[in-house]
């Protein structure tokens, strides 16, 4: 009786272990895919490629057909049979062009992700600019010469450099804490825009895995692991720009490793009467091998630098006057050079079949001094207002997560938890009041600043079948320690604090075609440590409270359409004040609005999108009328046409509109909005492309930037408030030359 039992037991684990499959899902260049879909179309189960391409399939029986699929591959169906229970499947997809009716909504791992690949495929990213344009309802402007970080404007937020939108590369913080220029400031030009795989987002504060500065959203990046083919490249335009590109494979035929090289040149003289003289060198390199296991390290390294010089804003009465054109300028000593250096490590390792670790482990030297007159002669009729902002800084820090899938009856359990920790060293960060970029008038501020984040987060996802549930928490814990040098006495000030921000977010499978989704959290945006320790910890981490009430809907086989009504409150807002090195508190706020995104393929090449987003922003503590938020805007809209390889042809047509927004708290004084239109192509024959970019296409004559600022210029008696602005670029055209080998 015994011998009867122990032997139906050992039948039973038998089955049991019989109903699960494993395999790697690779392309033909032996390349692991993520987010690849498993279905077996017997028991309805489902899997995805993890970034490593492998999967796990539960609940398979010999004679099962199990079909694989991934956007811009061709699907592939296998019937199992014994042998592929007790051996790991190698499945091999062919890459083909994007079709979006192949698109099933709930067969893809993030839908929102997927589109952004597709966007990608179909309108290559070429400039530094455009990488964060590829994020739908994203605005940006530039305002200092092309060498400092973009300004950014996101669901009626002006975003400054960073302060409401959390950034990184590769696991690599972006977001500068503390910065000499303005907290959160986020310079990505270190990023090869060739370089860059995958460009994954989310709006809101609804994300564990993100913490300081996510209260609008955040936006990670992801380097490619390899290249299919070595290039370069040269393009020459207008304005004395020039641009050289290296792309180096490495390591073409070594089985489970790759290596390339990545190498950049740019310099632009721009638009104006006092040439920019932009340039820019960067370097990237990046090794990954894999094990048997499938377990993957990666290697990384970058050096980027960059000097420029810049008209700086100017103010609109002396171009309506006729004492400087457009593109003149009152002081144009402005300008600045930065430089940074990065080294990360990731490693992802399968624990068992069902759990992965993720880590990197980052280090960064980063370097930076900007030259800025804001106000001309408003504080010093003699020498004017020029100030000098500069900072030497070392981060270091690491990320780990783990992810465990589980299964809990009929319900899949899918944990992810994890800790981060960042610690930013800066020396001699510095304010200073300057003449001509060579001479100290008086220093403001001048100090040592160290500020630590150490945080941790769980969230879970309950699967069940069609509907989803993922509550999450995280934990984040600081200290800010700044050293004024100022002082004839040495003095440290340290200030800590503590927030707890929980999560709840709902999805609903309401048909092969439509995704509903309720999302609700909390975030926060971090202070200055200048400002935390001189407040003794007053108003460090106010928090934002959040809801989002979308679809993803897909009416028609090559249609796609994301929308969304949203809410966020902010316990308060920060503006920086440059020339004062302050941080003032402008009080609470709330901004809800609506996002809509289109994407139609009008056939196998051709590809229409369009973004709009409505925000109504305003004050809480102010009267109506005062209650504006300056610069937020309102209506914001992006979208184009794309051609995608129609016989060797590809390029686009594409816009962004900015609707007129108010400049100042009592809309008295207006940013005027703009309409601009930009067009490339490309004709690809043998081993070489050749391309052609048009900025503005229709010449229009819009501001890039905009502030109301009070200044005084040196022959008036009294100082104006208006606008001040950084024109746009005018028409330009460049060529390029590729040859890929």
């Amino acid at each position: 009786m015994k011998l009867s039992l122990l032997v139906f037991l050992l039948a039973i684990v038998t089955v049991s272990s019989a109903q699960q499959i494993k395999g790697v899902i690779v392309n033909e260049a032996n390349q692991p895919l993520e987010a690849a879909y498993v279905y077996n179309l017997n028991s309805k189960s489902h899997a995805h490629s993890s970034e490593n391409g492998v999967f796990v399939l539960d609940n398979n029986t010999v004679g099962d057909s199990i079909r694989f699929g991934l956007l811009g591959f061709q699907n592939k169906s296998i019937a199992l049979n014994a042998s592929n229970f007790n051996s790991k499947l190698i499945v091999s997809l062919k890459e083909k062009s994007f079709q979006l009716e192949e698109l099933v909504i709930t067969e893809t791992l993030n839908p929102v992700s997927s589109i952004t690949r597709l966007d990608i495929k179909n309108n290559p990213v070429n400039s530094s600019q455009e990488i964060l344009r590829k994020v739908p309802g994203l605005i940006i402007g530039q305002h200092a010469g092309g060498g400092k970080a973009e300004q950014i404007f996101l669901r009626g937020f002006d975003i400054d450099h960073g302060t409401d939108i959390s950034l990184s590369v590769d696991g690599m913080p972006i977001n500068m804490v503390s910065h000499a220029h303005g907290q959160g400031y986020s310079d990505l030009h270190f990023v090869i825009p060739e370089t860059v795989n995958k460009i994954d987002f989310g709006k809101g504060s609804y994300y564990a895995n993100h913490g300081d500065f996510a209260t609008a959203g955040y936006v990670d990046f992801a380097t490619k692991d390899y290249l299919k083919e070595s290039s370069v490249s040269l393009s020459v335009g207008q304005f004395n720009s020039v641009r050289t590109l290296g792309l180096f494979n490495l390591l073409e035929t070594t089985k489970n490793q790759n290596a390339y090289l990545a190498t950049e040149y740019i310099a632009n003289d721009g638009p104006y009467e006092s040439p920019q003289n932009f340039n820019r060198l960067n370097l990237f390199g990046k090794y990954v091998s894999f094990s048997p296991n499938n377990d993957k390290l990666s290697l990384s390294f970058s050096h980027f630098t960059s000097r420029w010089d810049a008209s700086g804003q100017i103010p609109q009465r002396e171009v309506d006057n006729g004492n400087i054109t457009r593109f003149g300028s009152i002081d144009d000593t402005e300008g600045g050079n930065t430089e940074r250096t990065n080294f990360n490590v990731e490693f992802n390792k399968y624990i068992s079949d069902n759990s992965i670790l993720k880590t990197n482990v980052f280090y960064s030297h980063y370097g930076f001094e900007l030259y800025s007159n804001f106000t001309f002669f408003l504080e010093d009729a003699a020498n004017g207002d020029q100030i000098k902002q500069k900072e030497d800084r070392s981060i270091l820090g690491f990320n780990t997560s783990v992810t465990n899938e589980l299964r809990l009856g009929t319900t899949e359990l899918t944990t992810t938890s994890g800790i981060s920790l960042r610690h930013d060293i800066i020396n001699d960060i510095e304010l200073s009041h300057t003449l001509n970029r060579s001479t100290i008038l008086e220093q403001i501020q001048l100090g040592d600043l160290n500020q630590t984040n150490l945080s941790a987060f769980s969230n879970m996802q309950f699967n069940f079948g069609k509907f989803k549930i993922a509550p999450a928490l995280r934990l984040d814990y600081f200290k800010f320690q700044y050293h004024d040098k100022l002082q004839a006495n040495y003095t440290s000030q340290a200030e800590t604090k503590t927030i707890l921000s929980p999560k709840l977010n709902f999805y609903l499978d309401a048909a092969s075609n439509l995704q509903l989704y309720l999302k609700s959290g909390i975030g926060f945006h971090s202070n200055d440590t200048r400002v935390v320790v001189s407040q003794q910890g007053k108003e460090v981490l106010p928090r934002s409270y959040g809801l989002d009430l979308g679809t993803t809907w897909k009416p028609a086989p090559k249609l796609i359409v994301n929308s969304a009504l949203w809410y966020l409150f902010l316990e308060q807002e920060f503006v920086y004040v440059g020339d004062a090195g302050i941080v003032e508190p402008s009080g609470k706020t709330a901004r809800y609005g609506g996002d809509l995104g289109v994407r139609f393929q009008l056939n196998k090449w051709l590809f229409f999108d369009t973004d709009a987003t409505y925000t109504h922003a305003r004050s809480i503590e102010e009267v109506s009328g005062q209650n504006y938020i300056p610069l937020a805007p309102d209506f914001t809209m992006a979208g184009g046409l794309s051609i995608n390889d129609l016989q060797g042809f590809s390029g686009s047509m594409n816009y962004r509109y900015v609707d007129d927004r108010p400049a100042n708290e009592d809309n008295s004084i207006v940013a005027n909005g703009y309409f601009v239109t930009d067009f490339n192509a490309n004709y690809k024959f043998s081993n070489i492309t050749l391309g052609l970019v048009i900025e503005n296409l229709f010449n229009t004559e819009w501001n890039e930037t905009q502030f109301a600022t009070e200044s005084r210029l040196q022959n008036e008696a009294q100082s104006v408030e208006e606008i001040h602005f950084t024109p746009g670029t005018p028409f330009s055209i460049k060529g390029s030359i590729t040859y890929t080998f």
